[in-house]
């Protein structure tokens, strides 16, 4: 099946339906529609009120299919939040090119200030349960690498990339202070045993129901090494009483907080050059959350 414009694997209401269909019979007469708010590795489909079809959208993505399907059955038990439940996998098919996975629904949105009332306590529950992944058992755990784009690695993986994109945006933002602080996440070691991390804890991936943390979702970044890329959510999301919460509930110590702002800065100067994105709100949003992880920086070192 050739791939749409926008790299989606030409994936729709129709083509889950014959897929169901065709391999999960017990289930073909339940209805599908997509769900109001879609990612971009995965497209997402409700089927019937129970259940939920996610499908990868492109080879690097298809990988997460096994590795969630393996590893959260096991991790589910240690943590304090519930994680999708995987029902069945579904085999390459009908010109779609990837495995894919019937899962059941979780109730809840994403994560968003307007949603949230209490975002200090929200923090505190997204800490407890980064803590809570950490300590789950890693015996025989995907290490991370090239199936998590190199999260849970040293960030010296994307140096060349963050410099390029320093040298594009002299004159936008304080490159100066950016590059500093890109020196101290790369001048830090993780020392610490390998732990799980989940490698994309953003308000995409949190679910929320009557401001309440509900679900944290999207596993296919998950793997065992450092965890300093689960703290990102301190400035992308958090700010003032939460992050100092979040901060303190979470405990890392300043390496890891000096890696995590590597993290955090690697992504926004990725999001600010993207030649494709043209979107004002996005672009005043991101300068904003630069800002807030160079001023970070400046008051905690």
């Amino acid at each position: 099946m050739p791939e749409t414009p926008d790299g989606r694997a030409g994936i729709d209401a129709d083509l889950v339906e014959r897929l169901i269909a065709a391999q999960f019979p017990q289930w073909s007469r339940l209805p599908i529609r997509p769900v109001d708010n879609d990612g971009w590795d995965n497209r997402t489909y409700r089927l019937g009120d129970d259940m939920a079809v996610r499908l990868p959208t492109a080879a690097g993505y298809a990988p997460a299919v096994s590795k969630e399907s393996r590893w959260l059955p096991r991790l589910a038990p240690g943590l304090p939040t519930p994680v999708p439940v995987i029902l069945a996998v579904g085999a390459p098919a009908l010109g779609y090119q990837f495995h894919w996975s019937v899962r059941r629904w979780i109730v809840g949105e994403t994560a968003d200030r307007t949603r949230i009332d209490n975002l200090t306590e929200f923090a505190v529950s997204v800490a407890e349960f980064i803590g809570a992944l950490q300590r789950c058992d890693t015996t025989g755990a995907p290490v991370a690498g090239a199936h998590c784009f190199y999260r849970g690695t040293p960030p010296s993986h994307y140096d060349q990339q963050v410099r390029h994109c320093l040298n594009r945006l002299t004159g936008c933002i304080d490159t100066t202070t950016a590059a500093t602080v890109w020196e101290h996440a790369l001048a830090t070691e993780c020392d610490r045993s390998p732990v799980w991390f989940h490698g994309d804890i953003a308000p995409g991936n949190l679910l929320v129901d009557h401001g309440k943390l509900t679900a944290v979702i999207d596993f296919g970044t998950c793997g065992v090494g450092d965890p300093a890329c689960d703290l990102v959510l301190a400035w992308t999301m958090l700010s003032g009483d939460s992050r100092e919460a979040f901060r303190s509930t979470v405990d890392q110590d300043s390496g890891t907080w000096a890696r995590a702002r590597g993290w955090a800065l690697w992504k926004a100067l990725l999001t600010l050059t993207d030649p494709d994105s043209a979107d004002r709100d996005l672009t005043t949003r991101t300068r904003h959350l630069i800002n807030e992880i160079l001023t970070d920086h400046d008051d905690l070192g």
